[in-house]
């Protein structure tokens, strides 16, 4: 087999990727701290865009940021190629901040562009982690008339340029980097915060990954992800993940607690894998608990179960093969916390795609699916 070392690098990497990448937007405060006062106003329609696993980034951030951007939403730029006219507000003041891994897919250039010429007032945040993407390049060419940039460029750390095909580092960092951009004016008191993040996530893999790789290496042919707020987000990422390594032999889906019982539950069969990421936000979890008993009291025995939280739910009668705690504590509120979670999805699907006999580094064998997309035109 091929060399799978560069998933299990980029997975591992992550805490240390994000304490790099909160020193350098320390570093940049004052630069982002003005340009985002003066492009951000009551009346900016901010969107978060992105393709793919980086479209999932403004899915999962998008019910935290309301409580920091009053007009925030996450339209992936894969439907703004094809409806710009529909989903910009031309006449509003535009903040389009864009994800990208590479900073090359034909989408995200399309958007960029398309906004540029639909949008009346535009400004741009650029989140990528390739200093020689076309987005990067952009934003060092591209100026207004009197000279000044409407571009903001946030160059994530080099080693998040995942050289795997799945995104694993690049969106964390991307994650965790907007969530700083909302904090930006009191980013120096959030350190202890993003610290207690990464920690979360090295204690995740300490303490679970070996487990994760015992239960990733047993037969399941169908995966579920659930999450409330942005940690259906979150789950969203988990089962793009689960399914990407596998080559599509675990066929996945993603949904709210609440959203599952609408039909998406029938899914659920003894060959499934059923992941809960579950708040301690008690008022949620009330609704989350009850699902995880109708699913256990309604299914023959799923193949394997696990819930992730900040501390172990409590769920009588109900027994997972496995409970992930975060052992420095999350609270949805501090909006950081939902970075950790994403670690179990990742390392689940490492593990599965070496169980499946696959190269994670490269597990589509068939080759539908590339590290940045191909066959994509760009029509005029």
């Amino acid at each position: 087999m091929a060399n799978t070392m560069f998933t299990f690098n980029e997975i591992h990497q992550q805490p240390a990727m994000w304490r790099k990448e909160m020193g350098m937007l320390l570093e940049k405060k004052a630069e982002v701290s003005a340009f985002m006062h003066k492009y951000l106003t009551p009346d900016t329609d901010v969107v978060l865009t992105g393709a793919g696993t980086s479209a999932f980034i403004g899915d999962a951030l998008c019910p935290v940021m309301r409580g920091m951007w009053r007009n925030v939403r996450s339209v992936a730029t894969t439907d703004i190629v094809t409806h710009a006219e529909y989903l910009l507000d031309k006449e509003r003041p535009l903040l389009l901040i864009s994800f990208a891994r590479s900073g090359n897919s034909p989408e995200s250039v399309a958007a960029v562009n398309l906004a540029n010429k639909v949008c009346k007032n535009v400004a741009h945040v650029y989140i990528t982690c390739n200093k020689n993407g076309e987005l990067a390049k952009q934003a060092g060419e591209r100026r207004m008339a009197n000279g000044e940039s409407n571009i903001l460029l946030l160059l994530l750390p080099e080693e998040t340029d995942d050289k795997s095909l799945a995104m694993t580092s690049s969106f964390s960092t991307m994650l965790l980097t907007c969530l700083m951009l909302g904090h930006i004016d009191t980013l120096d008191k959030d350190q202890e915060m993003i610290e207690k993040t990464a920690k979360n996530a090295e204690a995740v893999i300490a303490e679970y990954e070996d487990k994760l790789k015992e239960i990733a290496s047993r037969p399941f042919e169908r995966g579920v992800f659930l999450g409330s707020g942005a940690l259906k987000g979150i789950a969203e990422e988990c089962h793009l993940k689960l399914q990407e390594l596998t080559d599509g032999a675990v066929v996945c889906k993603f949904d709210s607690f609440l959203g599952f019982r609408h039909g998406p539950k029938a899914v659920v069969n003894s060959k499934s894998i059923v992941v809960y990421l579950m708040t301690d936000q008690e008022s949620v979890q009330r609704y989350e608990r009850d699902l995880v008993k109708q699913v256990d009291a309604n299914n023959t025995p799923v193949a394997q179960i696990i819930v992730i939280g900040g501390k172990a739910p409590e769920l009588p009668g109900v027994k997972a093969d496995l409970v992930v705690k975060m052992p420095y504590g999350y609270a949805e509120n501090e909006h950081y916390g939902i970075v950790p979670f994403v670690v179990v999805g990742q390392l689940l699907g490492y593990y599965a795609s070496l169980a499946h006999g696959l190269n994670p580094d490269a597990p589509s064998v068939s080759g539908n699916i590339h590290r940045v997309v191909e066959g994509v035109t760009i029509y005029e």
